[in-house]
């Protein structure tokens, strides 16, 4: 046998020989189980699975809806929802808290304006006992 046709048969017995050990890998790997509607199949390595059906001599298949991925998934923008709605309070209770805390006198400022206030309430009312003794002005008629 010539080297060349040599070479060209162990590669294509080698290629053949290949493709039956990926077809047997995939056999393996996939599992096809009878449903009512059809089958279903699943890749034993990912956990994905496909609804098949037979149509005409062919089995066709299609991604099945994975519900637990969709209820990660929703699970996950609700947990960024809450951390984005928890950022945004705590930021609006520091505002407001800021803003309450400056705007607010302190206990000493609070208690000099009491003893401001009383002082002018206890002049005032002197002033209007002081002006009840004294005689009524004569009236101008």
């Amino acid at each position: 046998m010539h080297p060349r046709r040599f070479f060209v048969s162990i590669t294509l017995t080698a290629a053949l020989l290949a493709g039956a050990g990926a077809h047997a890998q995939d056999a393996q790997r996939y599992r096809l189980e009878k449903s009512n509607d059809g089958f279903v199949r699943m890749d034993t390595q990912t956990g994905a699975m496909s609804i098949c059906e037979e149509k005409g001599a062919q089995l066709v298949c299609r991604a099945a809806a994975d519900e637990r991925t969709a209820f990660q998934e929703e699970i996950e923008r609700l947990q960024d929802q809450v951390k984005a709605l928890d950022e945004r309070v705590s930021k609006l209770e520091n505002s407001l808290a800021a803003k309450l805390e400056s705007s607010l006198p302190s206990e000493e400022e609070f208690n000099r304006t009491i003893g401001y206030m009383e002082r002018f309430l206890r002049s005032f009312m002197d002033i209007v006992r002081d002006m009840s003794k004294e005689d009524p002005a004569p009236q101008k008629t």
